[in-house]
């Protein structure tokens, strides 16, 4: 099978029904850190008082479960990659993935590290590592081994700019065992290991209550909700989906979401950890539908396209933005929490503006160096 250059396939038109999805993760998570109830809850302001509790919570308190979805979209993403590039998983390149993985997430990733110990030694509110157990070299180093998870189980929780590190440990270290998987086991056996992988998502993270920080952030089950995305897309390669069998399936993913969003403690108490896998099977029909498709989204949501490329980006540096506003409007507002909801969109702009700003400062030169060499003659054969 020939190998792809890395710059044909960059060349491709993103998949907007895909970069939504993103960006509706994204925007949770960045919704749900500001809405902690130690920063600026929505539920105690003028528009907590308008809508129902069951949509204020539903927009609240999700980040958690957008951090699965971007599990289960990185999976589904980096194997149709991988199989645009090698053809085959069976032909996968891994010294060419490792690269592609390191130049995606390292350069941004060691340059926040840099700024975090920056503000660390300046005693910056809200960034300084000072519990029992913890330090600044321990932070630092856990970050670069993909085991900050595994340092909060052990201590505590990090300064929030260091936390949301903690599901960036999981995908490194899936994609650090994922070529090896693909060289080793072939067929029905790969399928075979993701499936109970994916499946196995309810027991693994039941296994471990009694450790919040942990239940939360352990490897496995944050390592199933991938597998359910390498399976759909390995499952698309294959499947060619009529229209309206796509936009049938694409609506249940989407009840499917709504419901875990705005009905999880209902579906909780029918299903408990399986509510897991109700939210990875809904964001795999999502991608599914999505596969193939050269739609634009309508003009009304390409805002949230534009986060959903950008959330990288937006995710490891919108805590800062998160941690400049609040004692910001705590400043101005005092105790009165009635605007809080004014502070939203301004925060959501700023954030995605700064992902932008990393983006093409940081991101895009360090792919495009990547491409080049990979352009260069005699790359493929040394890849």
């Amino acid at each position: 099978m020939a190998f792809v250059p890395a710059h044909a396939t960059s060349q491709r038109a993103r998949n907007d029904g895909i970069d939504l999805l993103r960006g509706l993760s994204i925007l949770f998570v960045v919704v749900h850190h500001l809405a902690l109830k130690f920063r600026l809850p929505l539920g105690p302001s003028l528009l907590g008082d308008m809508l129902p509790q069951r949509i204020v919570n539903g927009l609240s308190f999700n980040g958690y479960e957008a951090v699965f979805v971007f599990f289960v979209i990185s999976g589904f993403v980096i194997t149709r990659r991988s199989l645009e590039r090698y053809g085959s998983l069976d032909h996968m390149r891994w010294r060419n993935f490792y690269a592609l993985r390191a130049v995606r997430i390292f350069p941004l990733l060691v340059m926040l590290l840099a700024v975090l110990a920056v503000m660390h030694w300046l005693a910056v509110p809200g960034f300084v590592i000072n519990k029992p157990g913890q330090s600044l070299g321990g932070a630092l180093a856990s970050a670069l081994t993909m085991t900050l998870n595994w340092y909060e189980g052990r201590t505590n929780w990090l300064p929030g700019a260091w936390d949301v590190l903690w599901s960036l440990s999981i995908e490194e270290c899936f994609y650090l065992a994922f070529p090896l998987v693909c060289l080793v086991l072939r067929g029905h056996w790969r399928i075979l290991a993701l499936a109970m992988l994916a499946l196995s998502l309810p027991w693994t993270r039941a296994a471990l209550q009694g450790n919040e920080i942990w239940q939360e952030k352990a490897y496995l089950p944050g390592m199933a909700a991938i597998a359910w995305g390498v399976l759909t897309a390995l499952a698309m390669q294959r499947v060619t989906l009529p229209r309206v069998i796509a936009r049938a399936i694409g609506v249940l993913g989407v009840v499917g979401l709504l419901a875990v969003v705005f009905f999880g403690d209902v579906l909780w108490n029918a299903l408990h950890d399986g509510v897991m896998l109700v939210l990875c099977a809904s964001a795999a029909c999502w991608l599914a539908a999505a596969h193939g498709s050269t739609r634009a989204v309508p003009r009304t949501w390409q805002w949230l396209t534009r986060m959903g490329r950008w959330s990288y980006e937006i995710y490891l540096s919108h805590m800062f933005v998160v941690l400049a506003v609040t004692p910001a409007y705590l400043a101005l507002a005092g105790g009165d929490m009635r605007w809080t909801f004014l502070v939203y969109p301004p925060v959501l702009v700023a954030c995605t503006f700064l992902g932008g700003v990393l983006h093409r400062c940081v991101s895009s030169p360090a792919a495009r160096r990547l491409m080049r060499q990979e352009a260069a003659p005699g790359a493929a054969s040394t890849a």
